[in-house]
């Protein structure tokens, strides 16, 4: 029987939010290390929530010291840039980590992951578009992305070290590749949280060694060929545009910070989460762009060995592997919690093979099949921000204008008289930002393969980066504050939640103990008799 119960979209966060996460105790069974993590996009209960925020930054540093970051540098090089105009493009376009940081407040609030919390900005069914849909598409390119770049590492650290492959070998290598990044992805968060640190410092002192024979080679004396002003400033925009693209990708900041106690800090998830991104970003690419006044950066993994000792190649090789397969397992993960999202019942253990497995297929294409890598490399990242950028600007600003209040329970029940389900399962506000801002930056975009006409109008220059995000956000913000149901003041972030509900849903949390145990038929129980 239903409840008669009156609800509101968004919950009042504790009154000492500003206080730090108390909770020391062992983790729970559903999330133990060495465990297959149980629970998918769910809500997780209170009497589950676990860790502190600073948890967070090793989390996110053994995902991002990463070779990607170091051919990202030399990239801006092959733009024709200065060096201190690559550095400065490093910097500027990684300072959107604060936005993931951001973003990541949004976990312990709802105890659920992003693909989640979207529904409140696009409806339940227009989640599976903007939500889960975009999320599966972009976690699968960052999949191949990292399995393509490893196997190229793998096959040619072991020519290096003498071990011949059979035909048909070098197919082996990208399935073993891939399978290491994808079990620790099964595992779950309690896993990745246990090794992150560990990895973070192995990678950590690697590229330490590596930045000492960089410097030592570096020529900062290094001038670009002249190019006129026109085209200058439109490669200053790419290199941004391709930079951005990084911390724009991780829209999933609340998938690793769900499992915390509500009453975490929010100014430490945000430091927290947004350095663990930023640190190794900056000083990689920083590394990457130093290196391209030494060295071609067309292809770094064969001509690094122009200015490293014979002896520090392999070990090089062996930091691009370990690097895209740490990457891969958040990647990986998030993704997997996102086709939960699309609407599938399955355990995100499933999802993140299913998907994992579609990833692999697509990178021995990249790999072995594609004329050129790098190159699709760079049009897909200068594409991506297209959308990348508005769909976190709508994140952001829902955060901001709901004050950071989300019921996870009802963003979790996906019936028509849910909360969130809107108007027929869409949410307009998100739904118009998104299609107008992504339409209109693709419309700017100035890319290797294509060029919009607004950039050909504005003499090339490309500005989706910059009129993407801000133009989603201003929608997004205008129409939500002038739409059903929150053009009703009483309805506003202000609402308080219904304390009895709140109470009965968290003693209905108690029992959930079985291996995702909250898909969309579990959900609809706890909001029922």
């Amino acid at each position: 029987m239903m409840s008669n119960y009156t609800h509101t979209p968004e919950q009042a966060p504790p009154t000492h939010d500003a206080a730090p996460a108390t909770s020391e105790t062992a983790a729970p069974p559903t999330d133990r290390a060495g465990h297959v993590e149980r629970h998918g996009i769910d809500v997780i209960p209170a009497a589950e929530r676990h860790g502190r925020p600073r948890e967070l930054f090793w989390v996110w540093m053994s995902a991002n010291v990463i070779y990607l970051y170091f051919v990202l540098g030399g990239v801006l090089m092959l733009l024709g840039l200065s060096i201190w105009e690559a550095l400065a493009i490093t910097v500027v376009g990684n300072l959107w980590w604060a936005a993931v940081g951001w973003l990541a407040v949004s976990g312990p609030a709802s105890g659920t992951p992003s693909v989640a919390i979207m529904r409140a900005m696009f409806g339940v069914r227009g989640n599976r578009v903007f939500g889960g849909g975009l999320g599966v598409a972009i976690g699968l390119f960052y999949e191949i992305i990292n399995i393509a770049v490893a196997t190229l590492a793998a096959n040619a650290l072991l020519g290096m070290l003498g071990v011949p492959l059979p035909a048909g070998a070098e197919w082996a290598v990208l399935v073993v590749v891939a399978a290491l990044s994808f079990v620790l992805s099964v595992y779950g968060h309690a896993t990745i949280l246990k090794l992150s640190p560990f990895f973070s410092a192995a990678l950590a002192v690697a590229f330490v060694v590596l930045a000492v024979f960089v410097l030592g080679a570096a020529d900062f004396t290094y001038t670009p060929a002249p190019m006129p002003v026109g085209d200058h400033w439109a490669m200053v925009l790419l290199g941004y545009a391709i930079v951005a693209a990084g911390p724009l990708s991780w829209g999933t900041g609340a998938d690793y910070a769900r499992y915390l106690p509500a009453a975490t800090s929010k100014r430490a998830v945000i430091w927290w989460t947004a350095l663990g991104g930023f640190i190794p970003a900056v000083l990689i690419g920083g590394l990457g762009v130093i290196a391209g006044t030494a060295i071609d950066m067309t292809d770094p993994q064969l001509t690094i060995g122009e200015i490293v000792p014979g002896w520090f190649t392999p070990i090089f090789l062996a930091i691009v592997v370990l690097g895209s397969i740490t990457n891969n397992v958040l990647v990986a993960y998030s993704t997997g919690l996102y086709a939960q999202g699309l609407g599938f019942r399955v355990s995100r253990a499933v999802t993140v093979v299913v998907t994992g497995v579609i990833a692999t297929a697509a990178a021995g294409w990249f790999v072995y099949i594609a004329p050129s890598f790098l190159d699709t490399l760079n049009a897909s990242l200068e594409l991506s921000v297209t959308v990348l950028g508005p769909l976190v600007a709508v994140y952001a600003v829902d955060i901001v204008l709901r004050r950071n209040r989300y019921d996870g329970v009802a963003l979790s029940d996906e019936r028509r008289a849910s909360p969130f389900w809107y108007s027929g399962g869409w949410f307009w506000p998100g739904t118009i930002a998104m299609v107008v801002a992504t339409t209109v930056a693709v419309l700017m975009a100035n890319t290797t393969l294509y060029v919009g006409p607004i950039a050909t109008a504005l003499g090339g220059a490309d500005l989706s980066a910059f009129a993407g995000p801000i133009l989603a956000g201003a929608i997004y913000a205008a129409l939500w504050l002038t739409t059903s149901p929150y053009r009703d003041p009483a309805r506003r972030p202000a609402a308080t939640a219904n304390t009895a509900h709140e109470t009965s849903v968290n003693e209905a949390d108690q029992d959930e103990t079985t291996a995702d145990v909250a898909t969309s038929d579990t959900r609809m129980t706890e909001v029922t008799a």
